[in-house]
């Protein structure tokens, strides 16, 4: 080799070297999410969002970014197992979905953005208060009575004779069971009988499908969570044989049959939700993010469950949706 040829060599061996470095000691930012429910793959509706919305701030999943999901498909009693599985392939953060997850994964002491379903996190114990979270623990949350009056109006603007609601709900989810107080005191405030029906495994249905049967109400209010949405499709076929109204929190409920549905606007959460990940990936402490409440939220009626039910909807009703499946 001659001299010259040599030293361009050397050269470009010089610059290629750092370079090779750099890429090998880049750092790869390690995402976890955990439901009660389902995992919430990268390919999910929700988990595309987180990864999109991530995307847009940097992160290329495969590159500098490694997802693992986990969800306990609805057996809650695993979800501290899942936890440490992820505890176990150093997650940064981990996104829940969930009161059980929720607590899983602040028992872990991993830092936790909390996208939906965890309840009001203040009087489950997962927070100090929403403006100054003051642990591993921060997210979005919502107003759960609010949300239950305006739900509760909806019912009656459908169905203006409402007197007696029965409210389904998994009572041993300590997040879902204060979400269900929220709603029986909104429609007690507003004069509205609760029939109470709480279920703790898929077998309960059938007793509260009874127990509906003994003692019909006017219409069903829901409350969501992994239990809940499992079993959805039972509780859409019982509300449309007995041609009772029923309103849900999600509006995939609805797109599967359900009547209608308000709730926060999914896509929000999980955007915002992918934005605190951000800010915790870049050094941020949970214990000083603030908690979010969401800013939109939707309201979906699904017309063609109401024709099948001969259900009159109000044009006044129909005017306040944000979409109508046909």
């Amino acid at each position: 080799m001659k001299r010259r040829e040599f030293i361009a060599l050397l050269g470009s061996m010089a610059v290629a070297g750092p370079r090779e470095v750099a890429a090998q000691t880049a750092k790869v930012y390690r995402l976890g999410t955990l439901t009660a429910g389902p995992p919430l793959t990268a390919k999910d509706s929700r988990g595309a969002i987180l990864v999109n919305s991530l995307s847009k701030r940097g992160y290329t999943l495969g590159q500098n970014l490694a997802y693992e999901a986990r969800g306990a498909r609805g057996k809650t009693g695993l979800a501290p197992q899942m936890m440490q599985e992820l505890k176990a392939a150093n997650v940064d953060v981990v996104v829940t979905i969930s009161y059980p997850a929720a607590a899983a994964a602040k028992a872990s002491g991993v830092a936790t953005v909390i996208a939906s379903g965890s309840g009001d996190p203040v009087a489950t114990g997962l927070v100090k208060s929403l403006p100054r979270p003051g642990g591993n623990v921060t997210g979005i949350a919502d107003d759960a009575s609010t949300l239950s009056t305006k739900r509760l109006s909806l019912l009656k603007a459908m169905l203006p004779q409402l007197r007696r609601v029965a409210m389904l709900w998994n009572r041993q989810d300590l997040g879902m069971s204060l979400r269900y107080e929220a709603s029986a005191k909104a429609a007690q405030q507003i004069g509205i009988v609760v029939q109470a029906l709480g279920v703790r495994e898929p077998d309960d249905f059938n007793d509260a499908f009874a127990a509906m049967n003994r003692e019909k109400p006017d219409a069903i209010l829901m409350v969501s969570d992994s239990l809940t949405l499992l079993n959805r499709k039972r509780v859409i076929d019982f509300a449309a044989e007995h041609r009772l109204p029923a309103i849900y929190e999600a509006d995939a409920i609805v797109r599967d049959g359900g009547l209608m549905s308000y709730g926060a606007d999914p896509r929000e959460s999980f955007e915002r939700a992918a934005a605190l990940v951000d800010r915790i990936f870049k050094g941020a402490k949970p214990a000083d993010l603030p908690f979010e409440q969401p800013t939109r939220y939707l309201f979906v009626l699904n017309l063609k469950t109401a024709n099948a039910m001969n259900l009159a909807v109000p044009n006044t009703l129909a005017a306040l949706a944000d979409e109508i499946i046909e």
